[in-house]
């Protein structure tokens, strides 16, 4: 993506309602070729298809693109409609109408301000299990259902009628369009997940849809998926595509050798390719909100909870080295959690606000006097540590890179495990690690979608990094702040830079995303945050 949405945290619209044009379609069907089928490539299996228990990219992509929410994502990050066909706002920024469109699920059934309703609350519902609950957290008596405290019935959320959803807030929210369009806000309905109970999502057939295309192939397990274009979708007409064929290809060398021989139209690259392949007429080097970062199981290891020992772990890491070497791929140094461009305000860049040097300097020197001094204070003479992460190519390079800087340290062992995507983030949730290479990638365009998530109670704050100043600071930005976009911005800045200064987490580098799409592959939409991709408006030309 060549360009990249700014805006200002904390602004509030002075418009009490916006109207939501429609997105336009300018292929013809003399341009378009007779097999409208895409092959895409992805670098894992497909975890899961319950939007509430969905908490990566390649569930969300395509989740995203078989359902459908209020809002959706546009280019640039912007919102668009989806079921909603307009909205309004009180004058107070907390009370959202949404008016829907009359539009159906792909078994035929109406999706009404209901399914909303019942996807919002199964979503809160702590029975459900959701990691994504926490984005609710800004809806009404949300934080007191996920704490048990209060009846899913109570959540900020009304059906009037078939056609119309409100919306209560606890305070005002500027981000809150871009928050329905993430594939956790979507509508469920009830009669399917309660027909296919513990086997709802689990393989193609245990679901419905009412996005743009339908699930027709998936087993759970399978290394493929196949997308169908819905005939159901409200705006059935203006989707070109056929089939979308999803692979995971975990070697790069063999995804290269598909696309080349056709059998894939768009692939990711890795290694040495982006390099070989950037001034390539089908190269694209895609602007990324994900960032990679190591937490560290803080739980019960001492070694862990050291502060010393995090930051000799983190100032044995050389990431110039490591993004302009062994990535080569578009990569940038992650300045902390924030992504580069994710937010400005006033011209002003927040990863470049709120850093801190020294968090993700190299410096092999302070690094051993530190790891040697944590040593010391946790009464040991060595440590042995597993760093695990996913089997992918990109995963792989990262630990063999991590584990090189890391051995360098005086009585550190360091052991590599590479696992499947689907077991890494298992194991991350359940605390099965010592140390975790995490991808991050931002929800929407503000920093608290990526700062939120090391509160103390945050589901995804995996290592359990604790610090009560970082959590008033998160607090007062989300609610005393809300409506004062300056002290909100410095919150947020402040937050990050204790993060950083604590090493509650090593950030290692912002993610460039470098493909290669076959110049006939036309109208996909990219934006950097939430789920990346969308193909309602794709097609094949000839």
């Amino acid at each position: 993506m060549k360009a990249r949405s700014l805006i200002t945290l904390g602004a509030v619209a002075t418009l009490a309602a916006v109207s939501l044009a429609g997105c336009g379609n300018s292929s013809s069907s003399a341009s378009q070729a007779k097999d409208q089928t895409l092959t895409w490539m992805e670098s894992s299996t497909l975890p899961t298809m319950d939007s509430s228990l969905a908490t990566d990219v390649v569930s969300g992509e395509t989740l995203n693109n078989t359902g459908e929410g209020l809002l959706k994502f546009g280019k640039n990050s912007s919102t668009h409609p989806g079921v909603a066909k307009s909205y309004s706002k009180s004058k107070d920024g907390k009370t959202y109408t949404f008016n829907l469109r009359k539009s159906n699920w792909s078994n035929g059934d109406k999706v009404t301000a209901k399914d909303f309703v019942y996807g919002w609350q199964r979503t809160v519902n702590p029975k459900t299990g959701s990691q994504y609950a926490y984005l609710y957290a800004d809806v009404a008596n949300a934080n007191a259902i996920m704490k048990g405290k209060k009846a899913v019935s109570t959540l900020g959320i009304k059906a009037e009628g078939d056609y119309k959803v409100k919306v209560t807030l606890t305070h005002p929210v500027s981000y809150f369009p871009t928050l329905v369009a993430q594939t956790a806000f979507f509508p469920q309905n009830q009669s399917v997940v309660q027909k296919y109970g513990k086997k709802y999502a689990t393989t193609a057939a245990n679901n419905v849809y009412n996005g743009a295309f339908t699930l027709s192939y998936w087993t759970g397990t399978s290394d493929n998926w196949t997308l169908s274009k819905n005939s159901k979708y409200w705006d059935a007409k203006h989707v070109k595509l056929h089939k979308i064929k999803f692979n995971a290809v975990k070697d790069p060398q063999t995804a290269l050798s598909q696309y080349q021989s056709g059998k894939l139209d768009a692939i990711y690259l890795s290694g040495q390719q982006p390099k070989n392949y950037k001034h390539d007429k089908e190269y694209h080097a895609r602007n990324s909100s994900r960032v990679s970062y190591i937490e560290l199981n803080q739980r019960k290891d001492s070694m862990m909870q050291n502060v010393k020992a995090r930051q000799a772990l983190s100032l044995a890491l050389n990431r110039s080295q490591f993004v302009n070497k062994v990535l080569d791929d578009g990569s940038k140094v992650a300045t902390g959690i924030v992504t580069s461009g994710l937010a400005i305000r006033n011209g002003k860049d927040f990863a470049q606000q709120g850093t801190i040097p020294a968090a993700t300097e190299h410096n092999v020197a302070k690094a051993q006097k530190l790891w040697k001094e944590a040593l010391k204070e946790t009464g040991r003479k060595s440590y042995d540590l597993t760093l695990t992460a996913d089997d992918t190519p990109e995963g792989k390079s990262t630990t063999e890179y991590v584990q090189s800087q890391w051995s360098k340290l005086s009585g550190l062992k360091v052991t590599n495990a590479n696992i499947p995507y689907k077991t890494r983030l298992s194991r991350s949730a359940s605390g099965d690690f010592q140390a975790v290479v995490t991808l991050w990638g931002a929800d929407f365009p503000d920093p608290i979608t990526d700062l939120s998530l090391f509160t103390s109670d945050n589901t995804y704050n995996d290592g359990r990094w604790k610090n009560s100043q970082y959590d008033k600071l998160i607090d007062e930005a989300t609610t005393k702040n809300a409506n004062k976009p300056a002290a909100r911005w410095q919150n947020l800045i402040d937050a990050q830079k204790i993060l950083l200064k604590d090493q509650g987490i090593i950030p290692v580098a912002q993610s460039g995303k470098p493909q290669l799409v076959k110049s006939n592959v036309k109208g996909v939409i990219y934006f950097p945050v939430s789920s990346n991709w969308d193909f309602s408006r794709a097609y094949i030309s000839k």
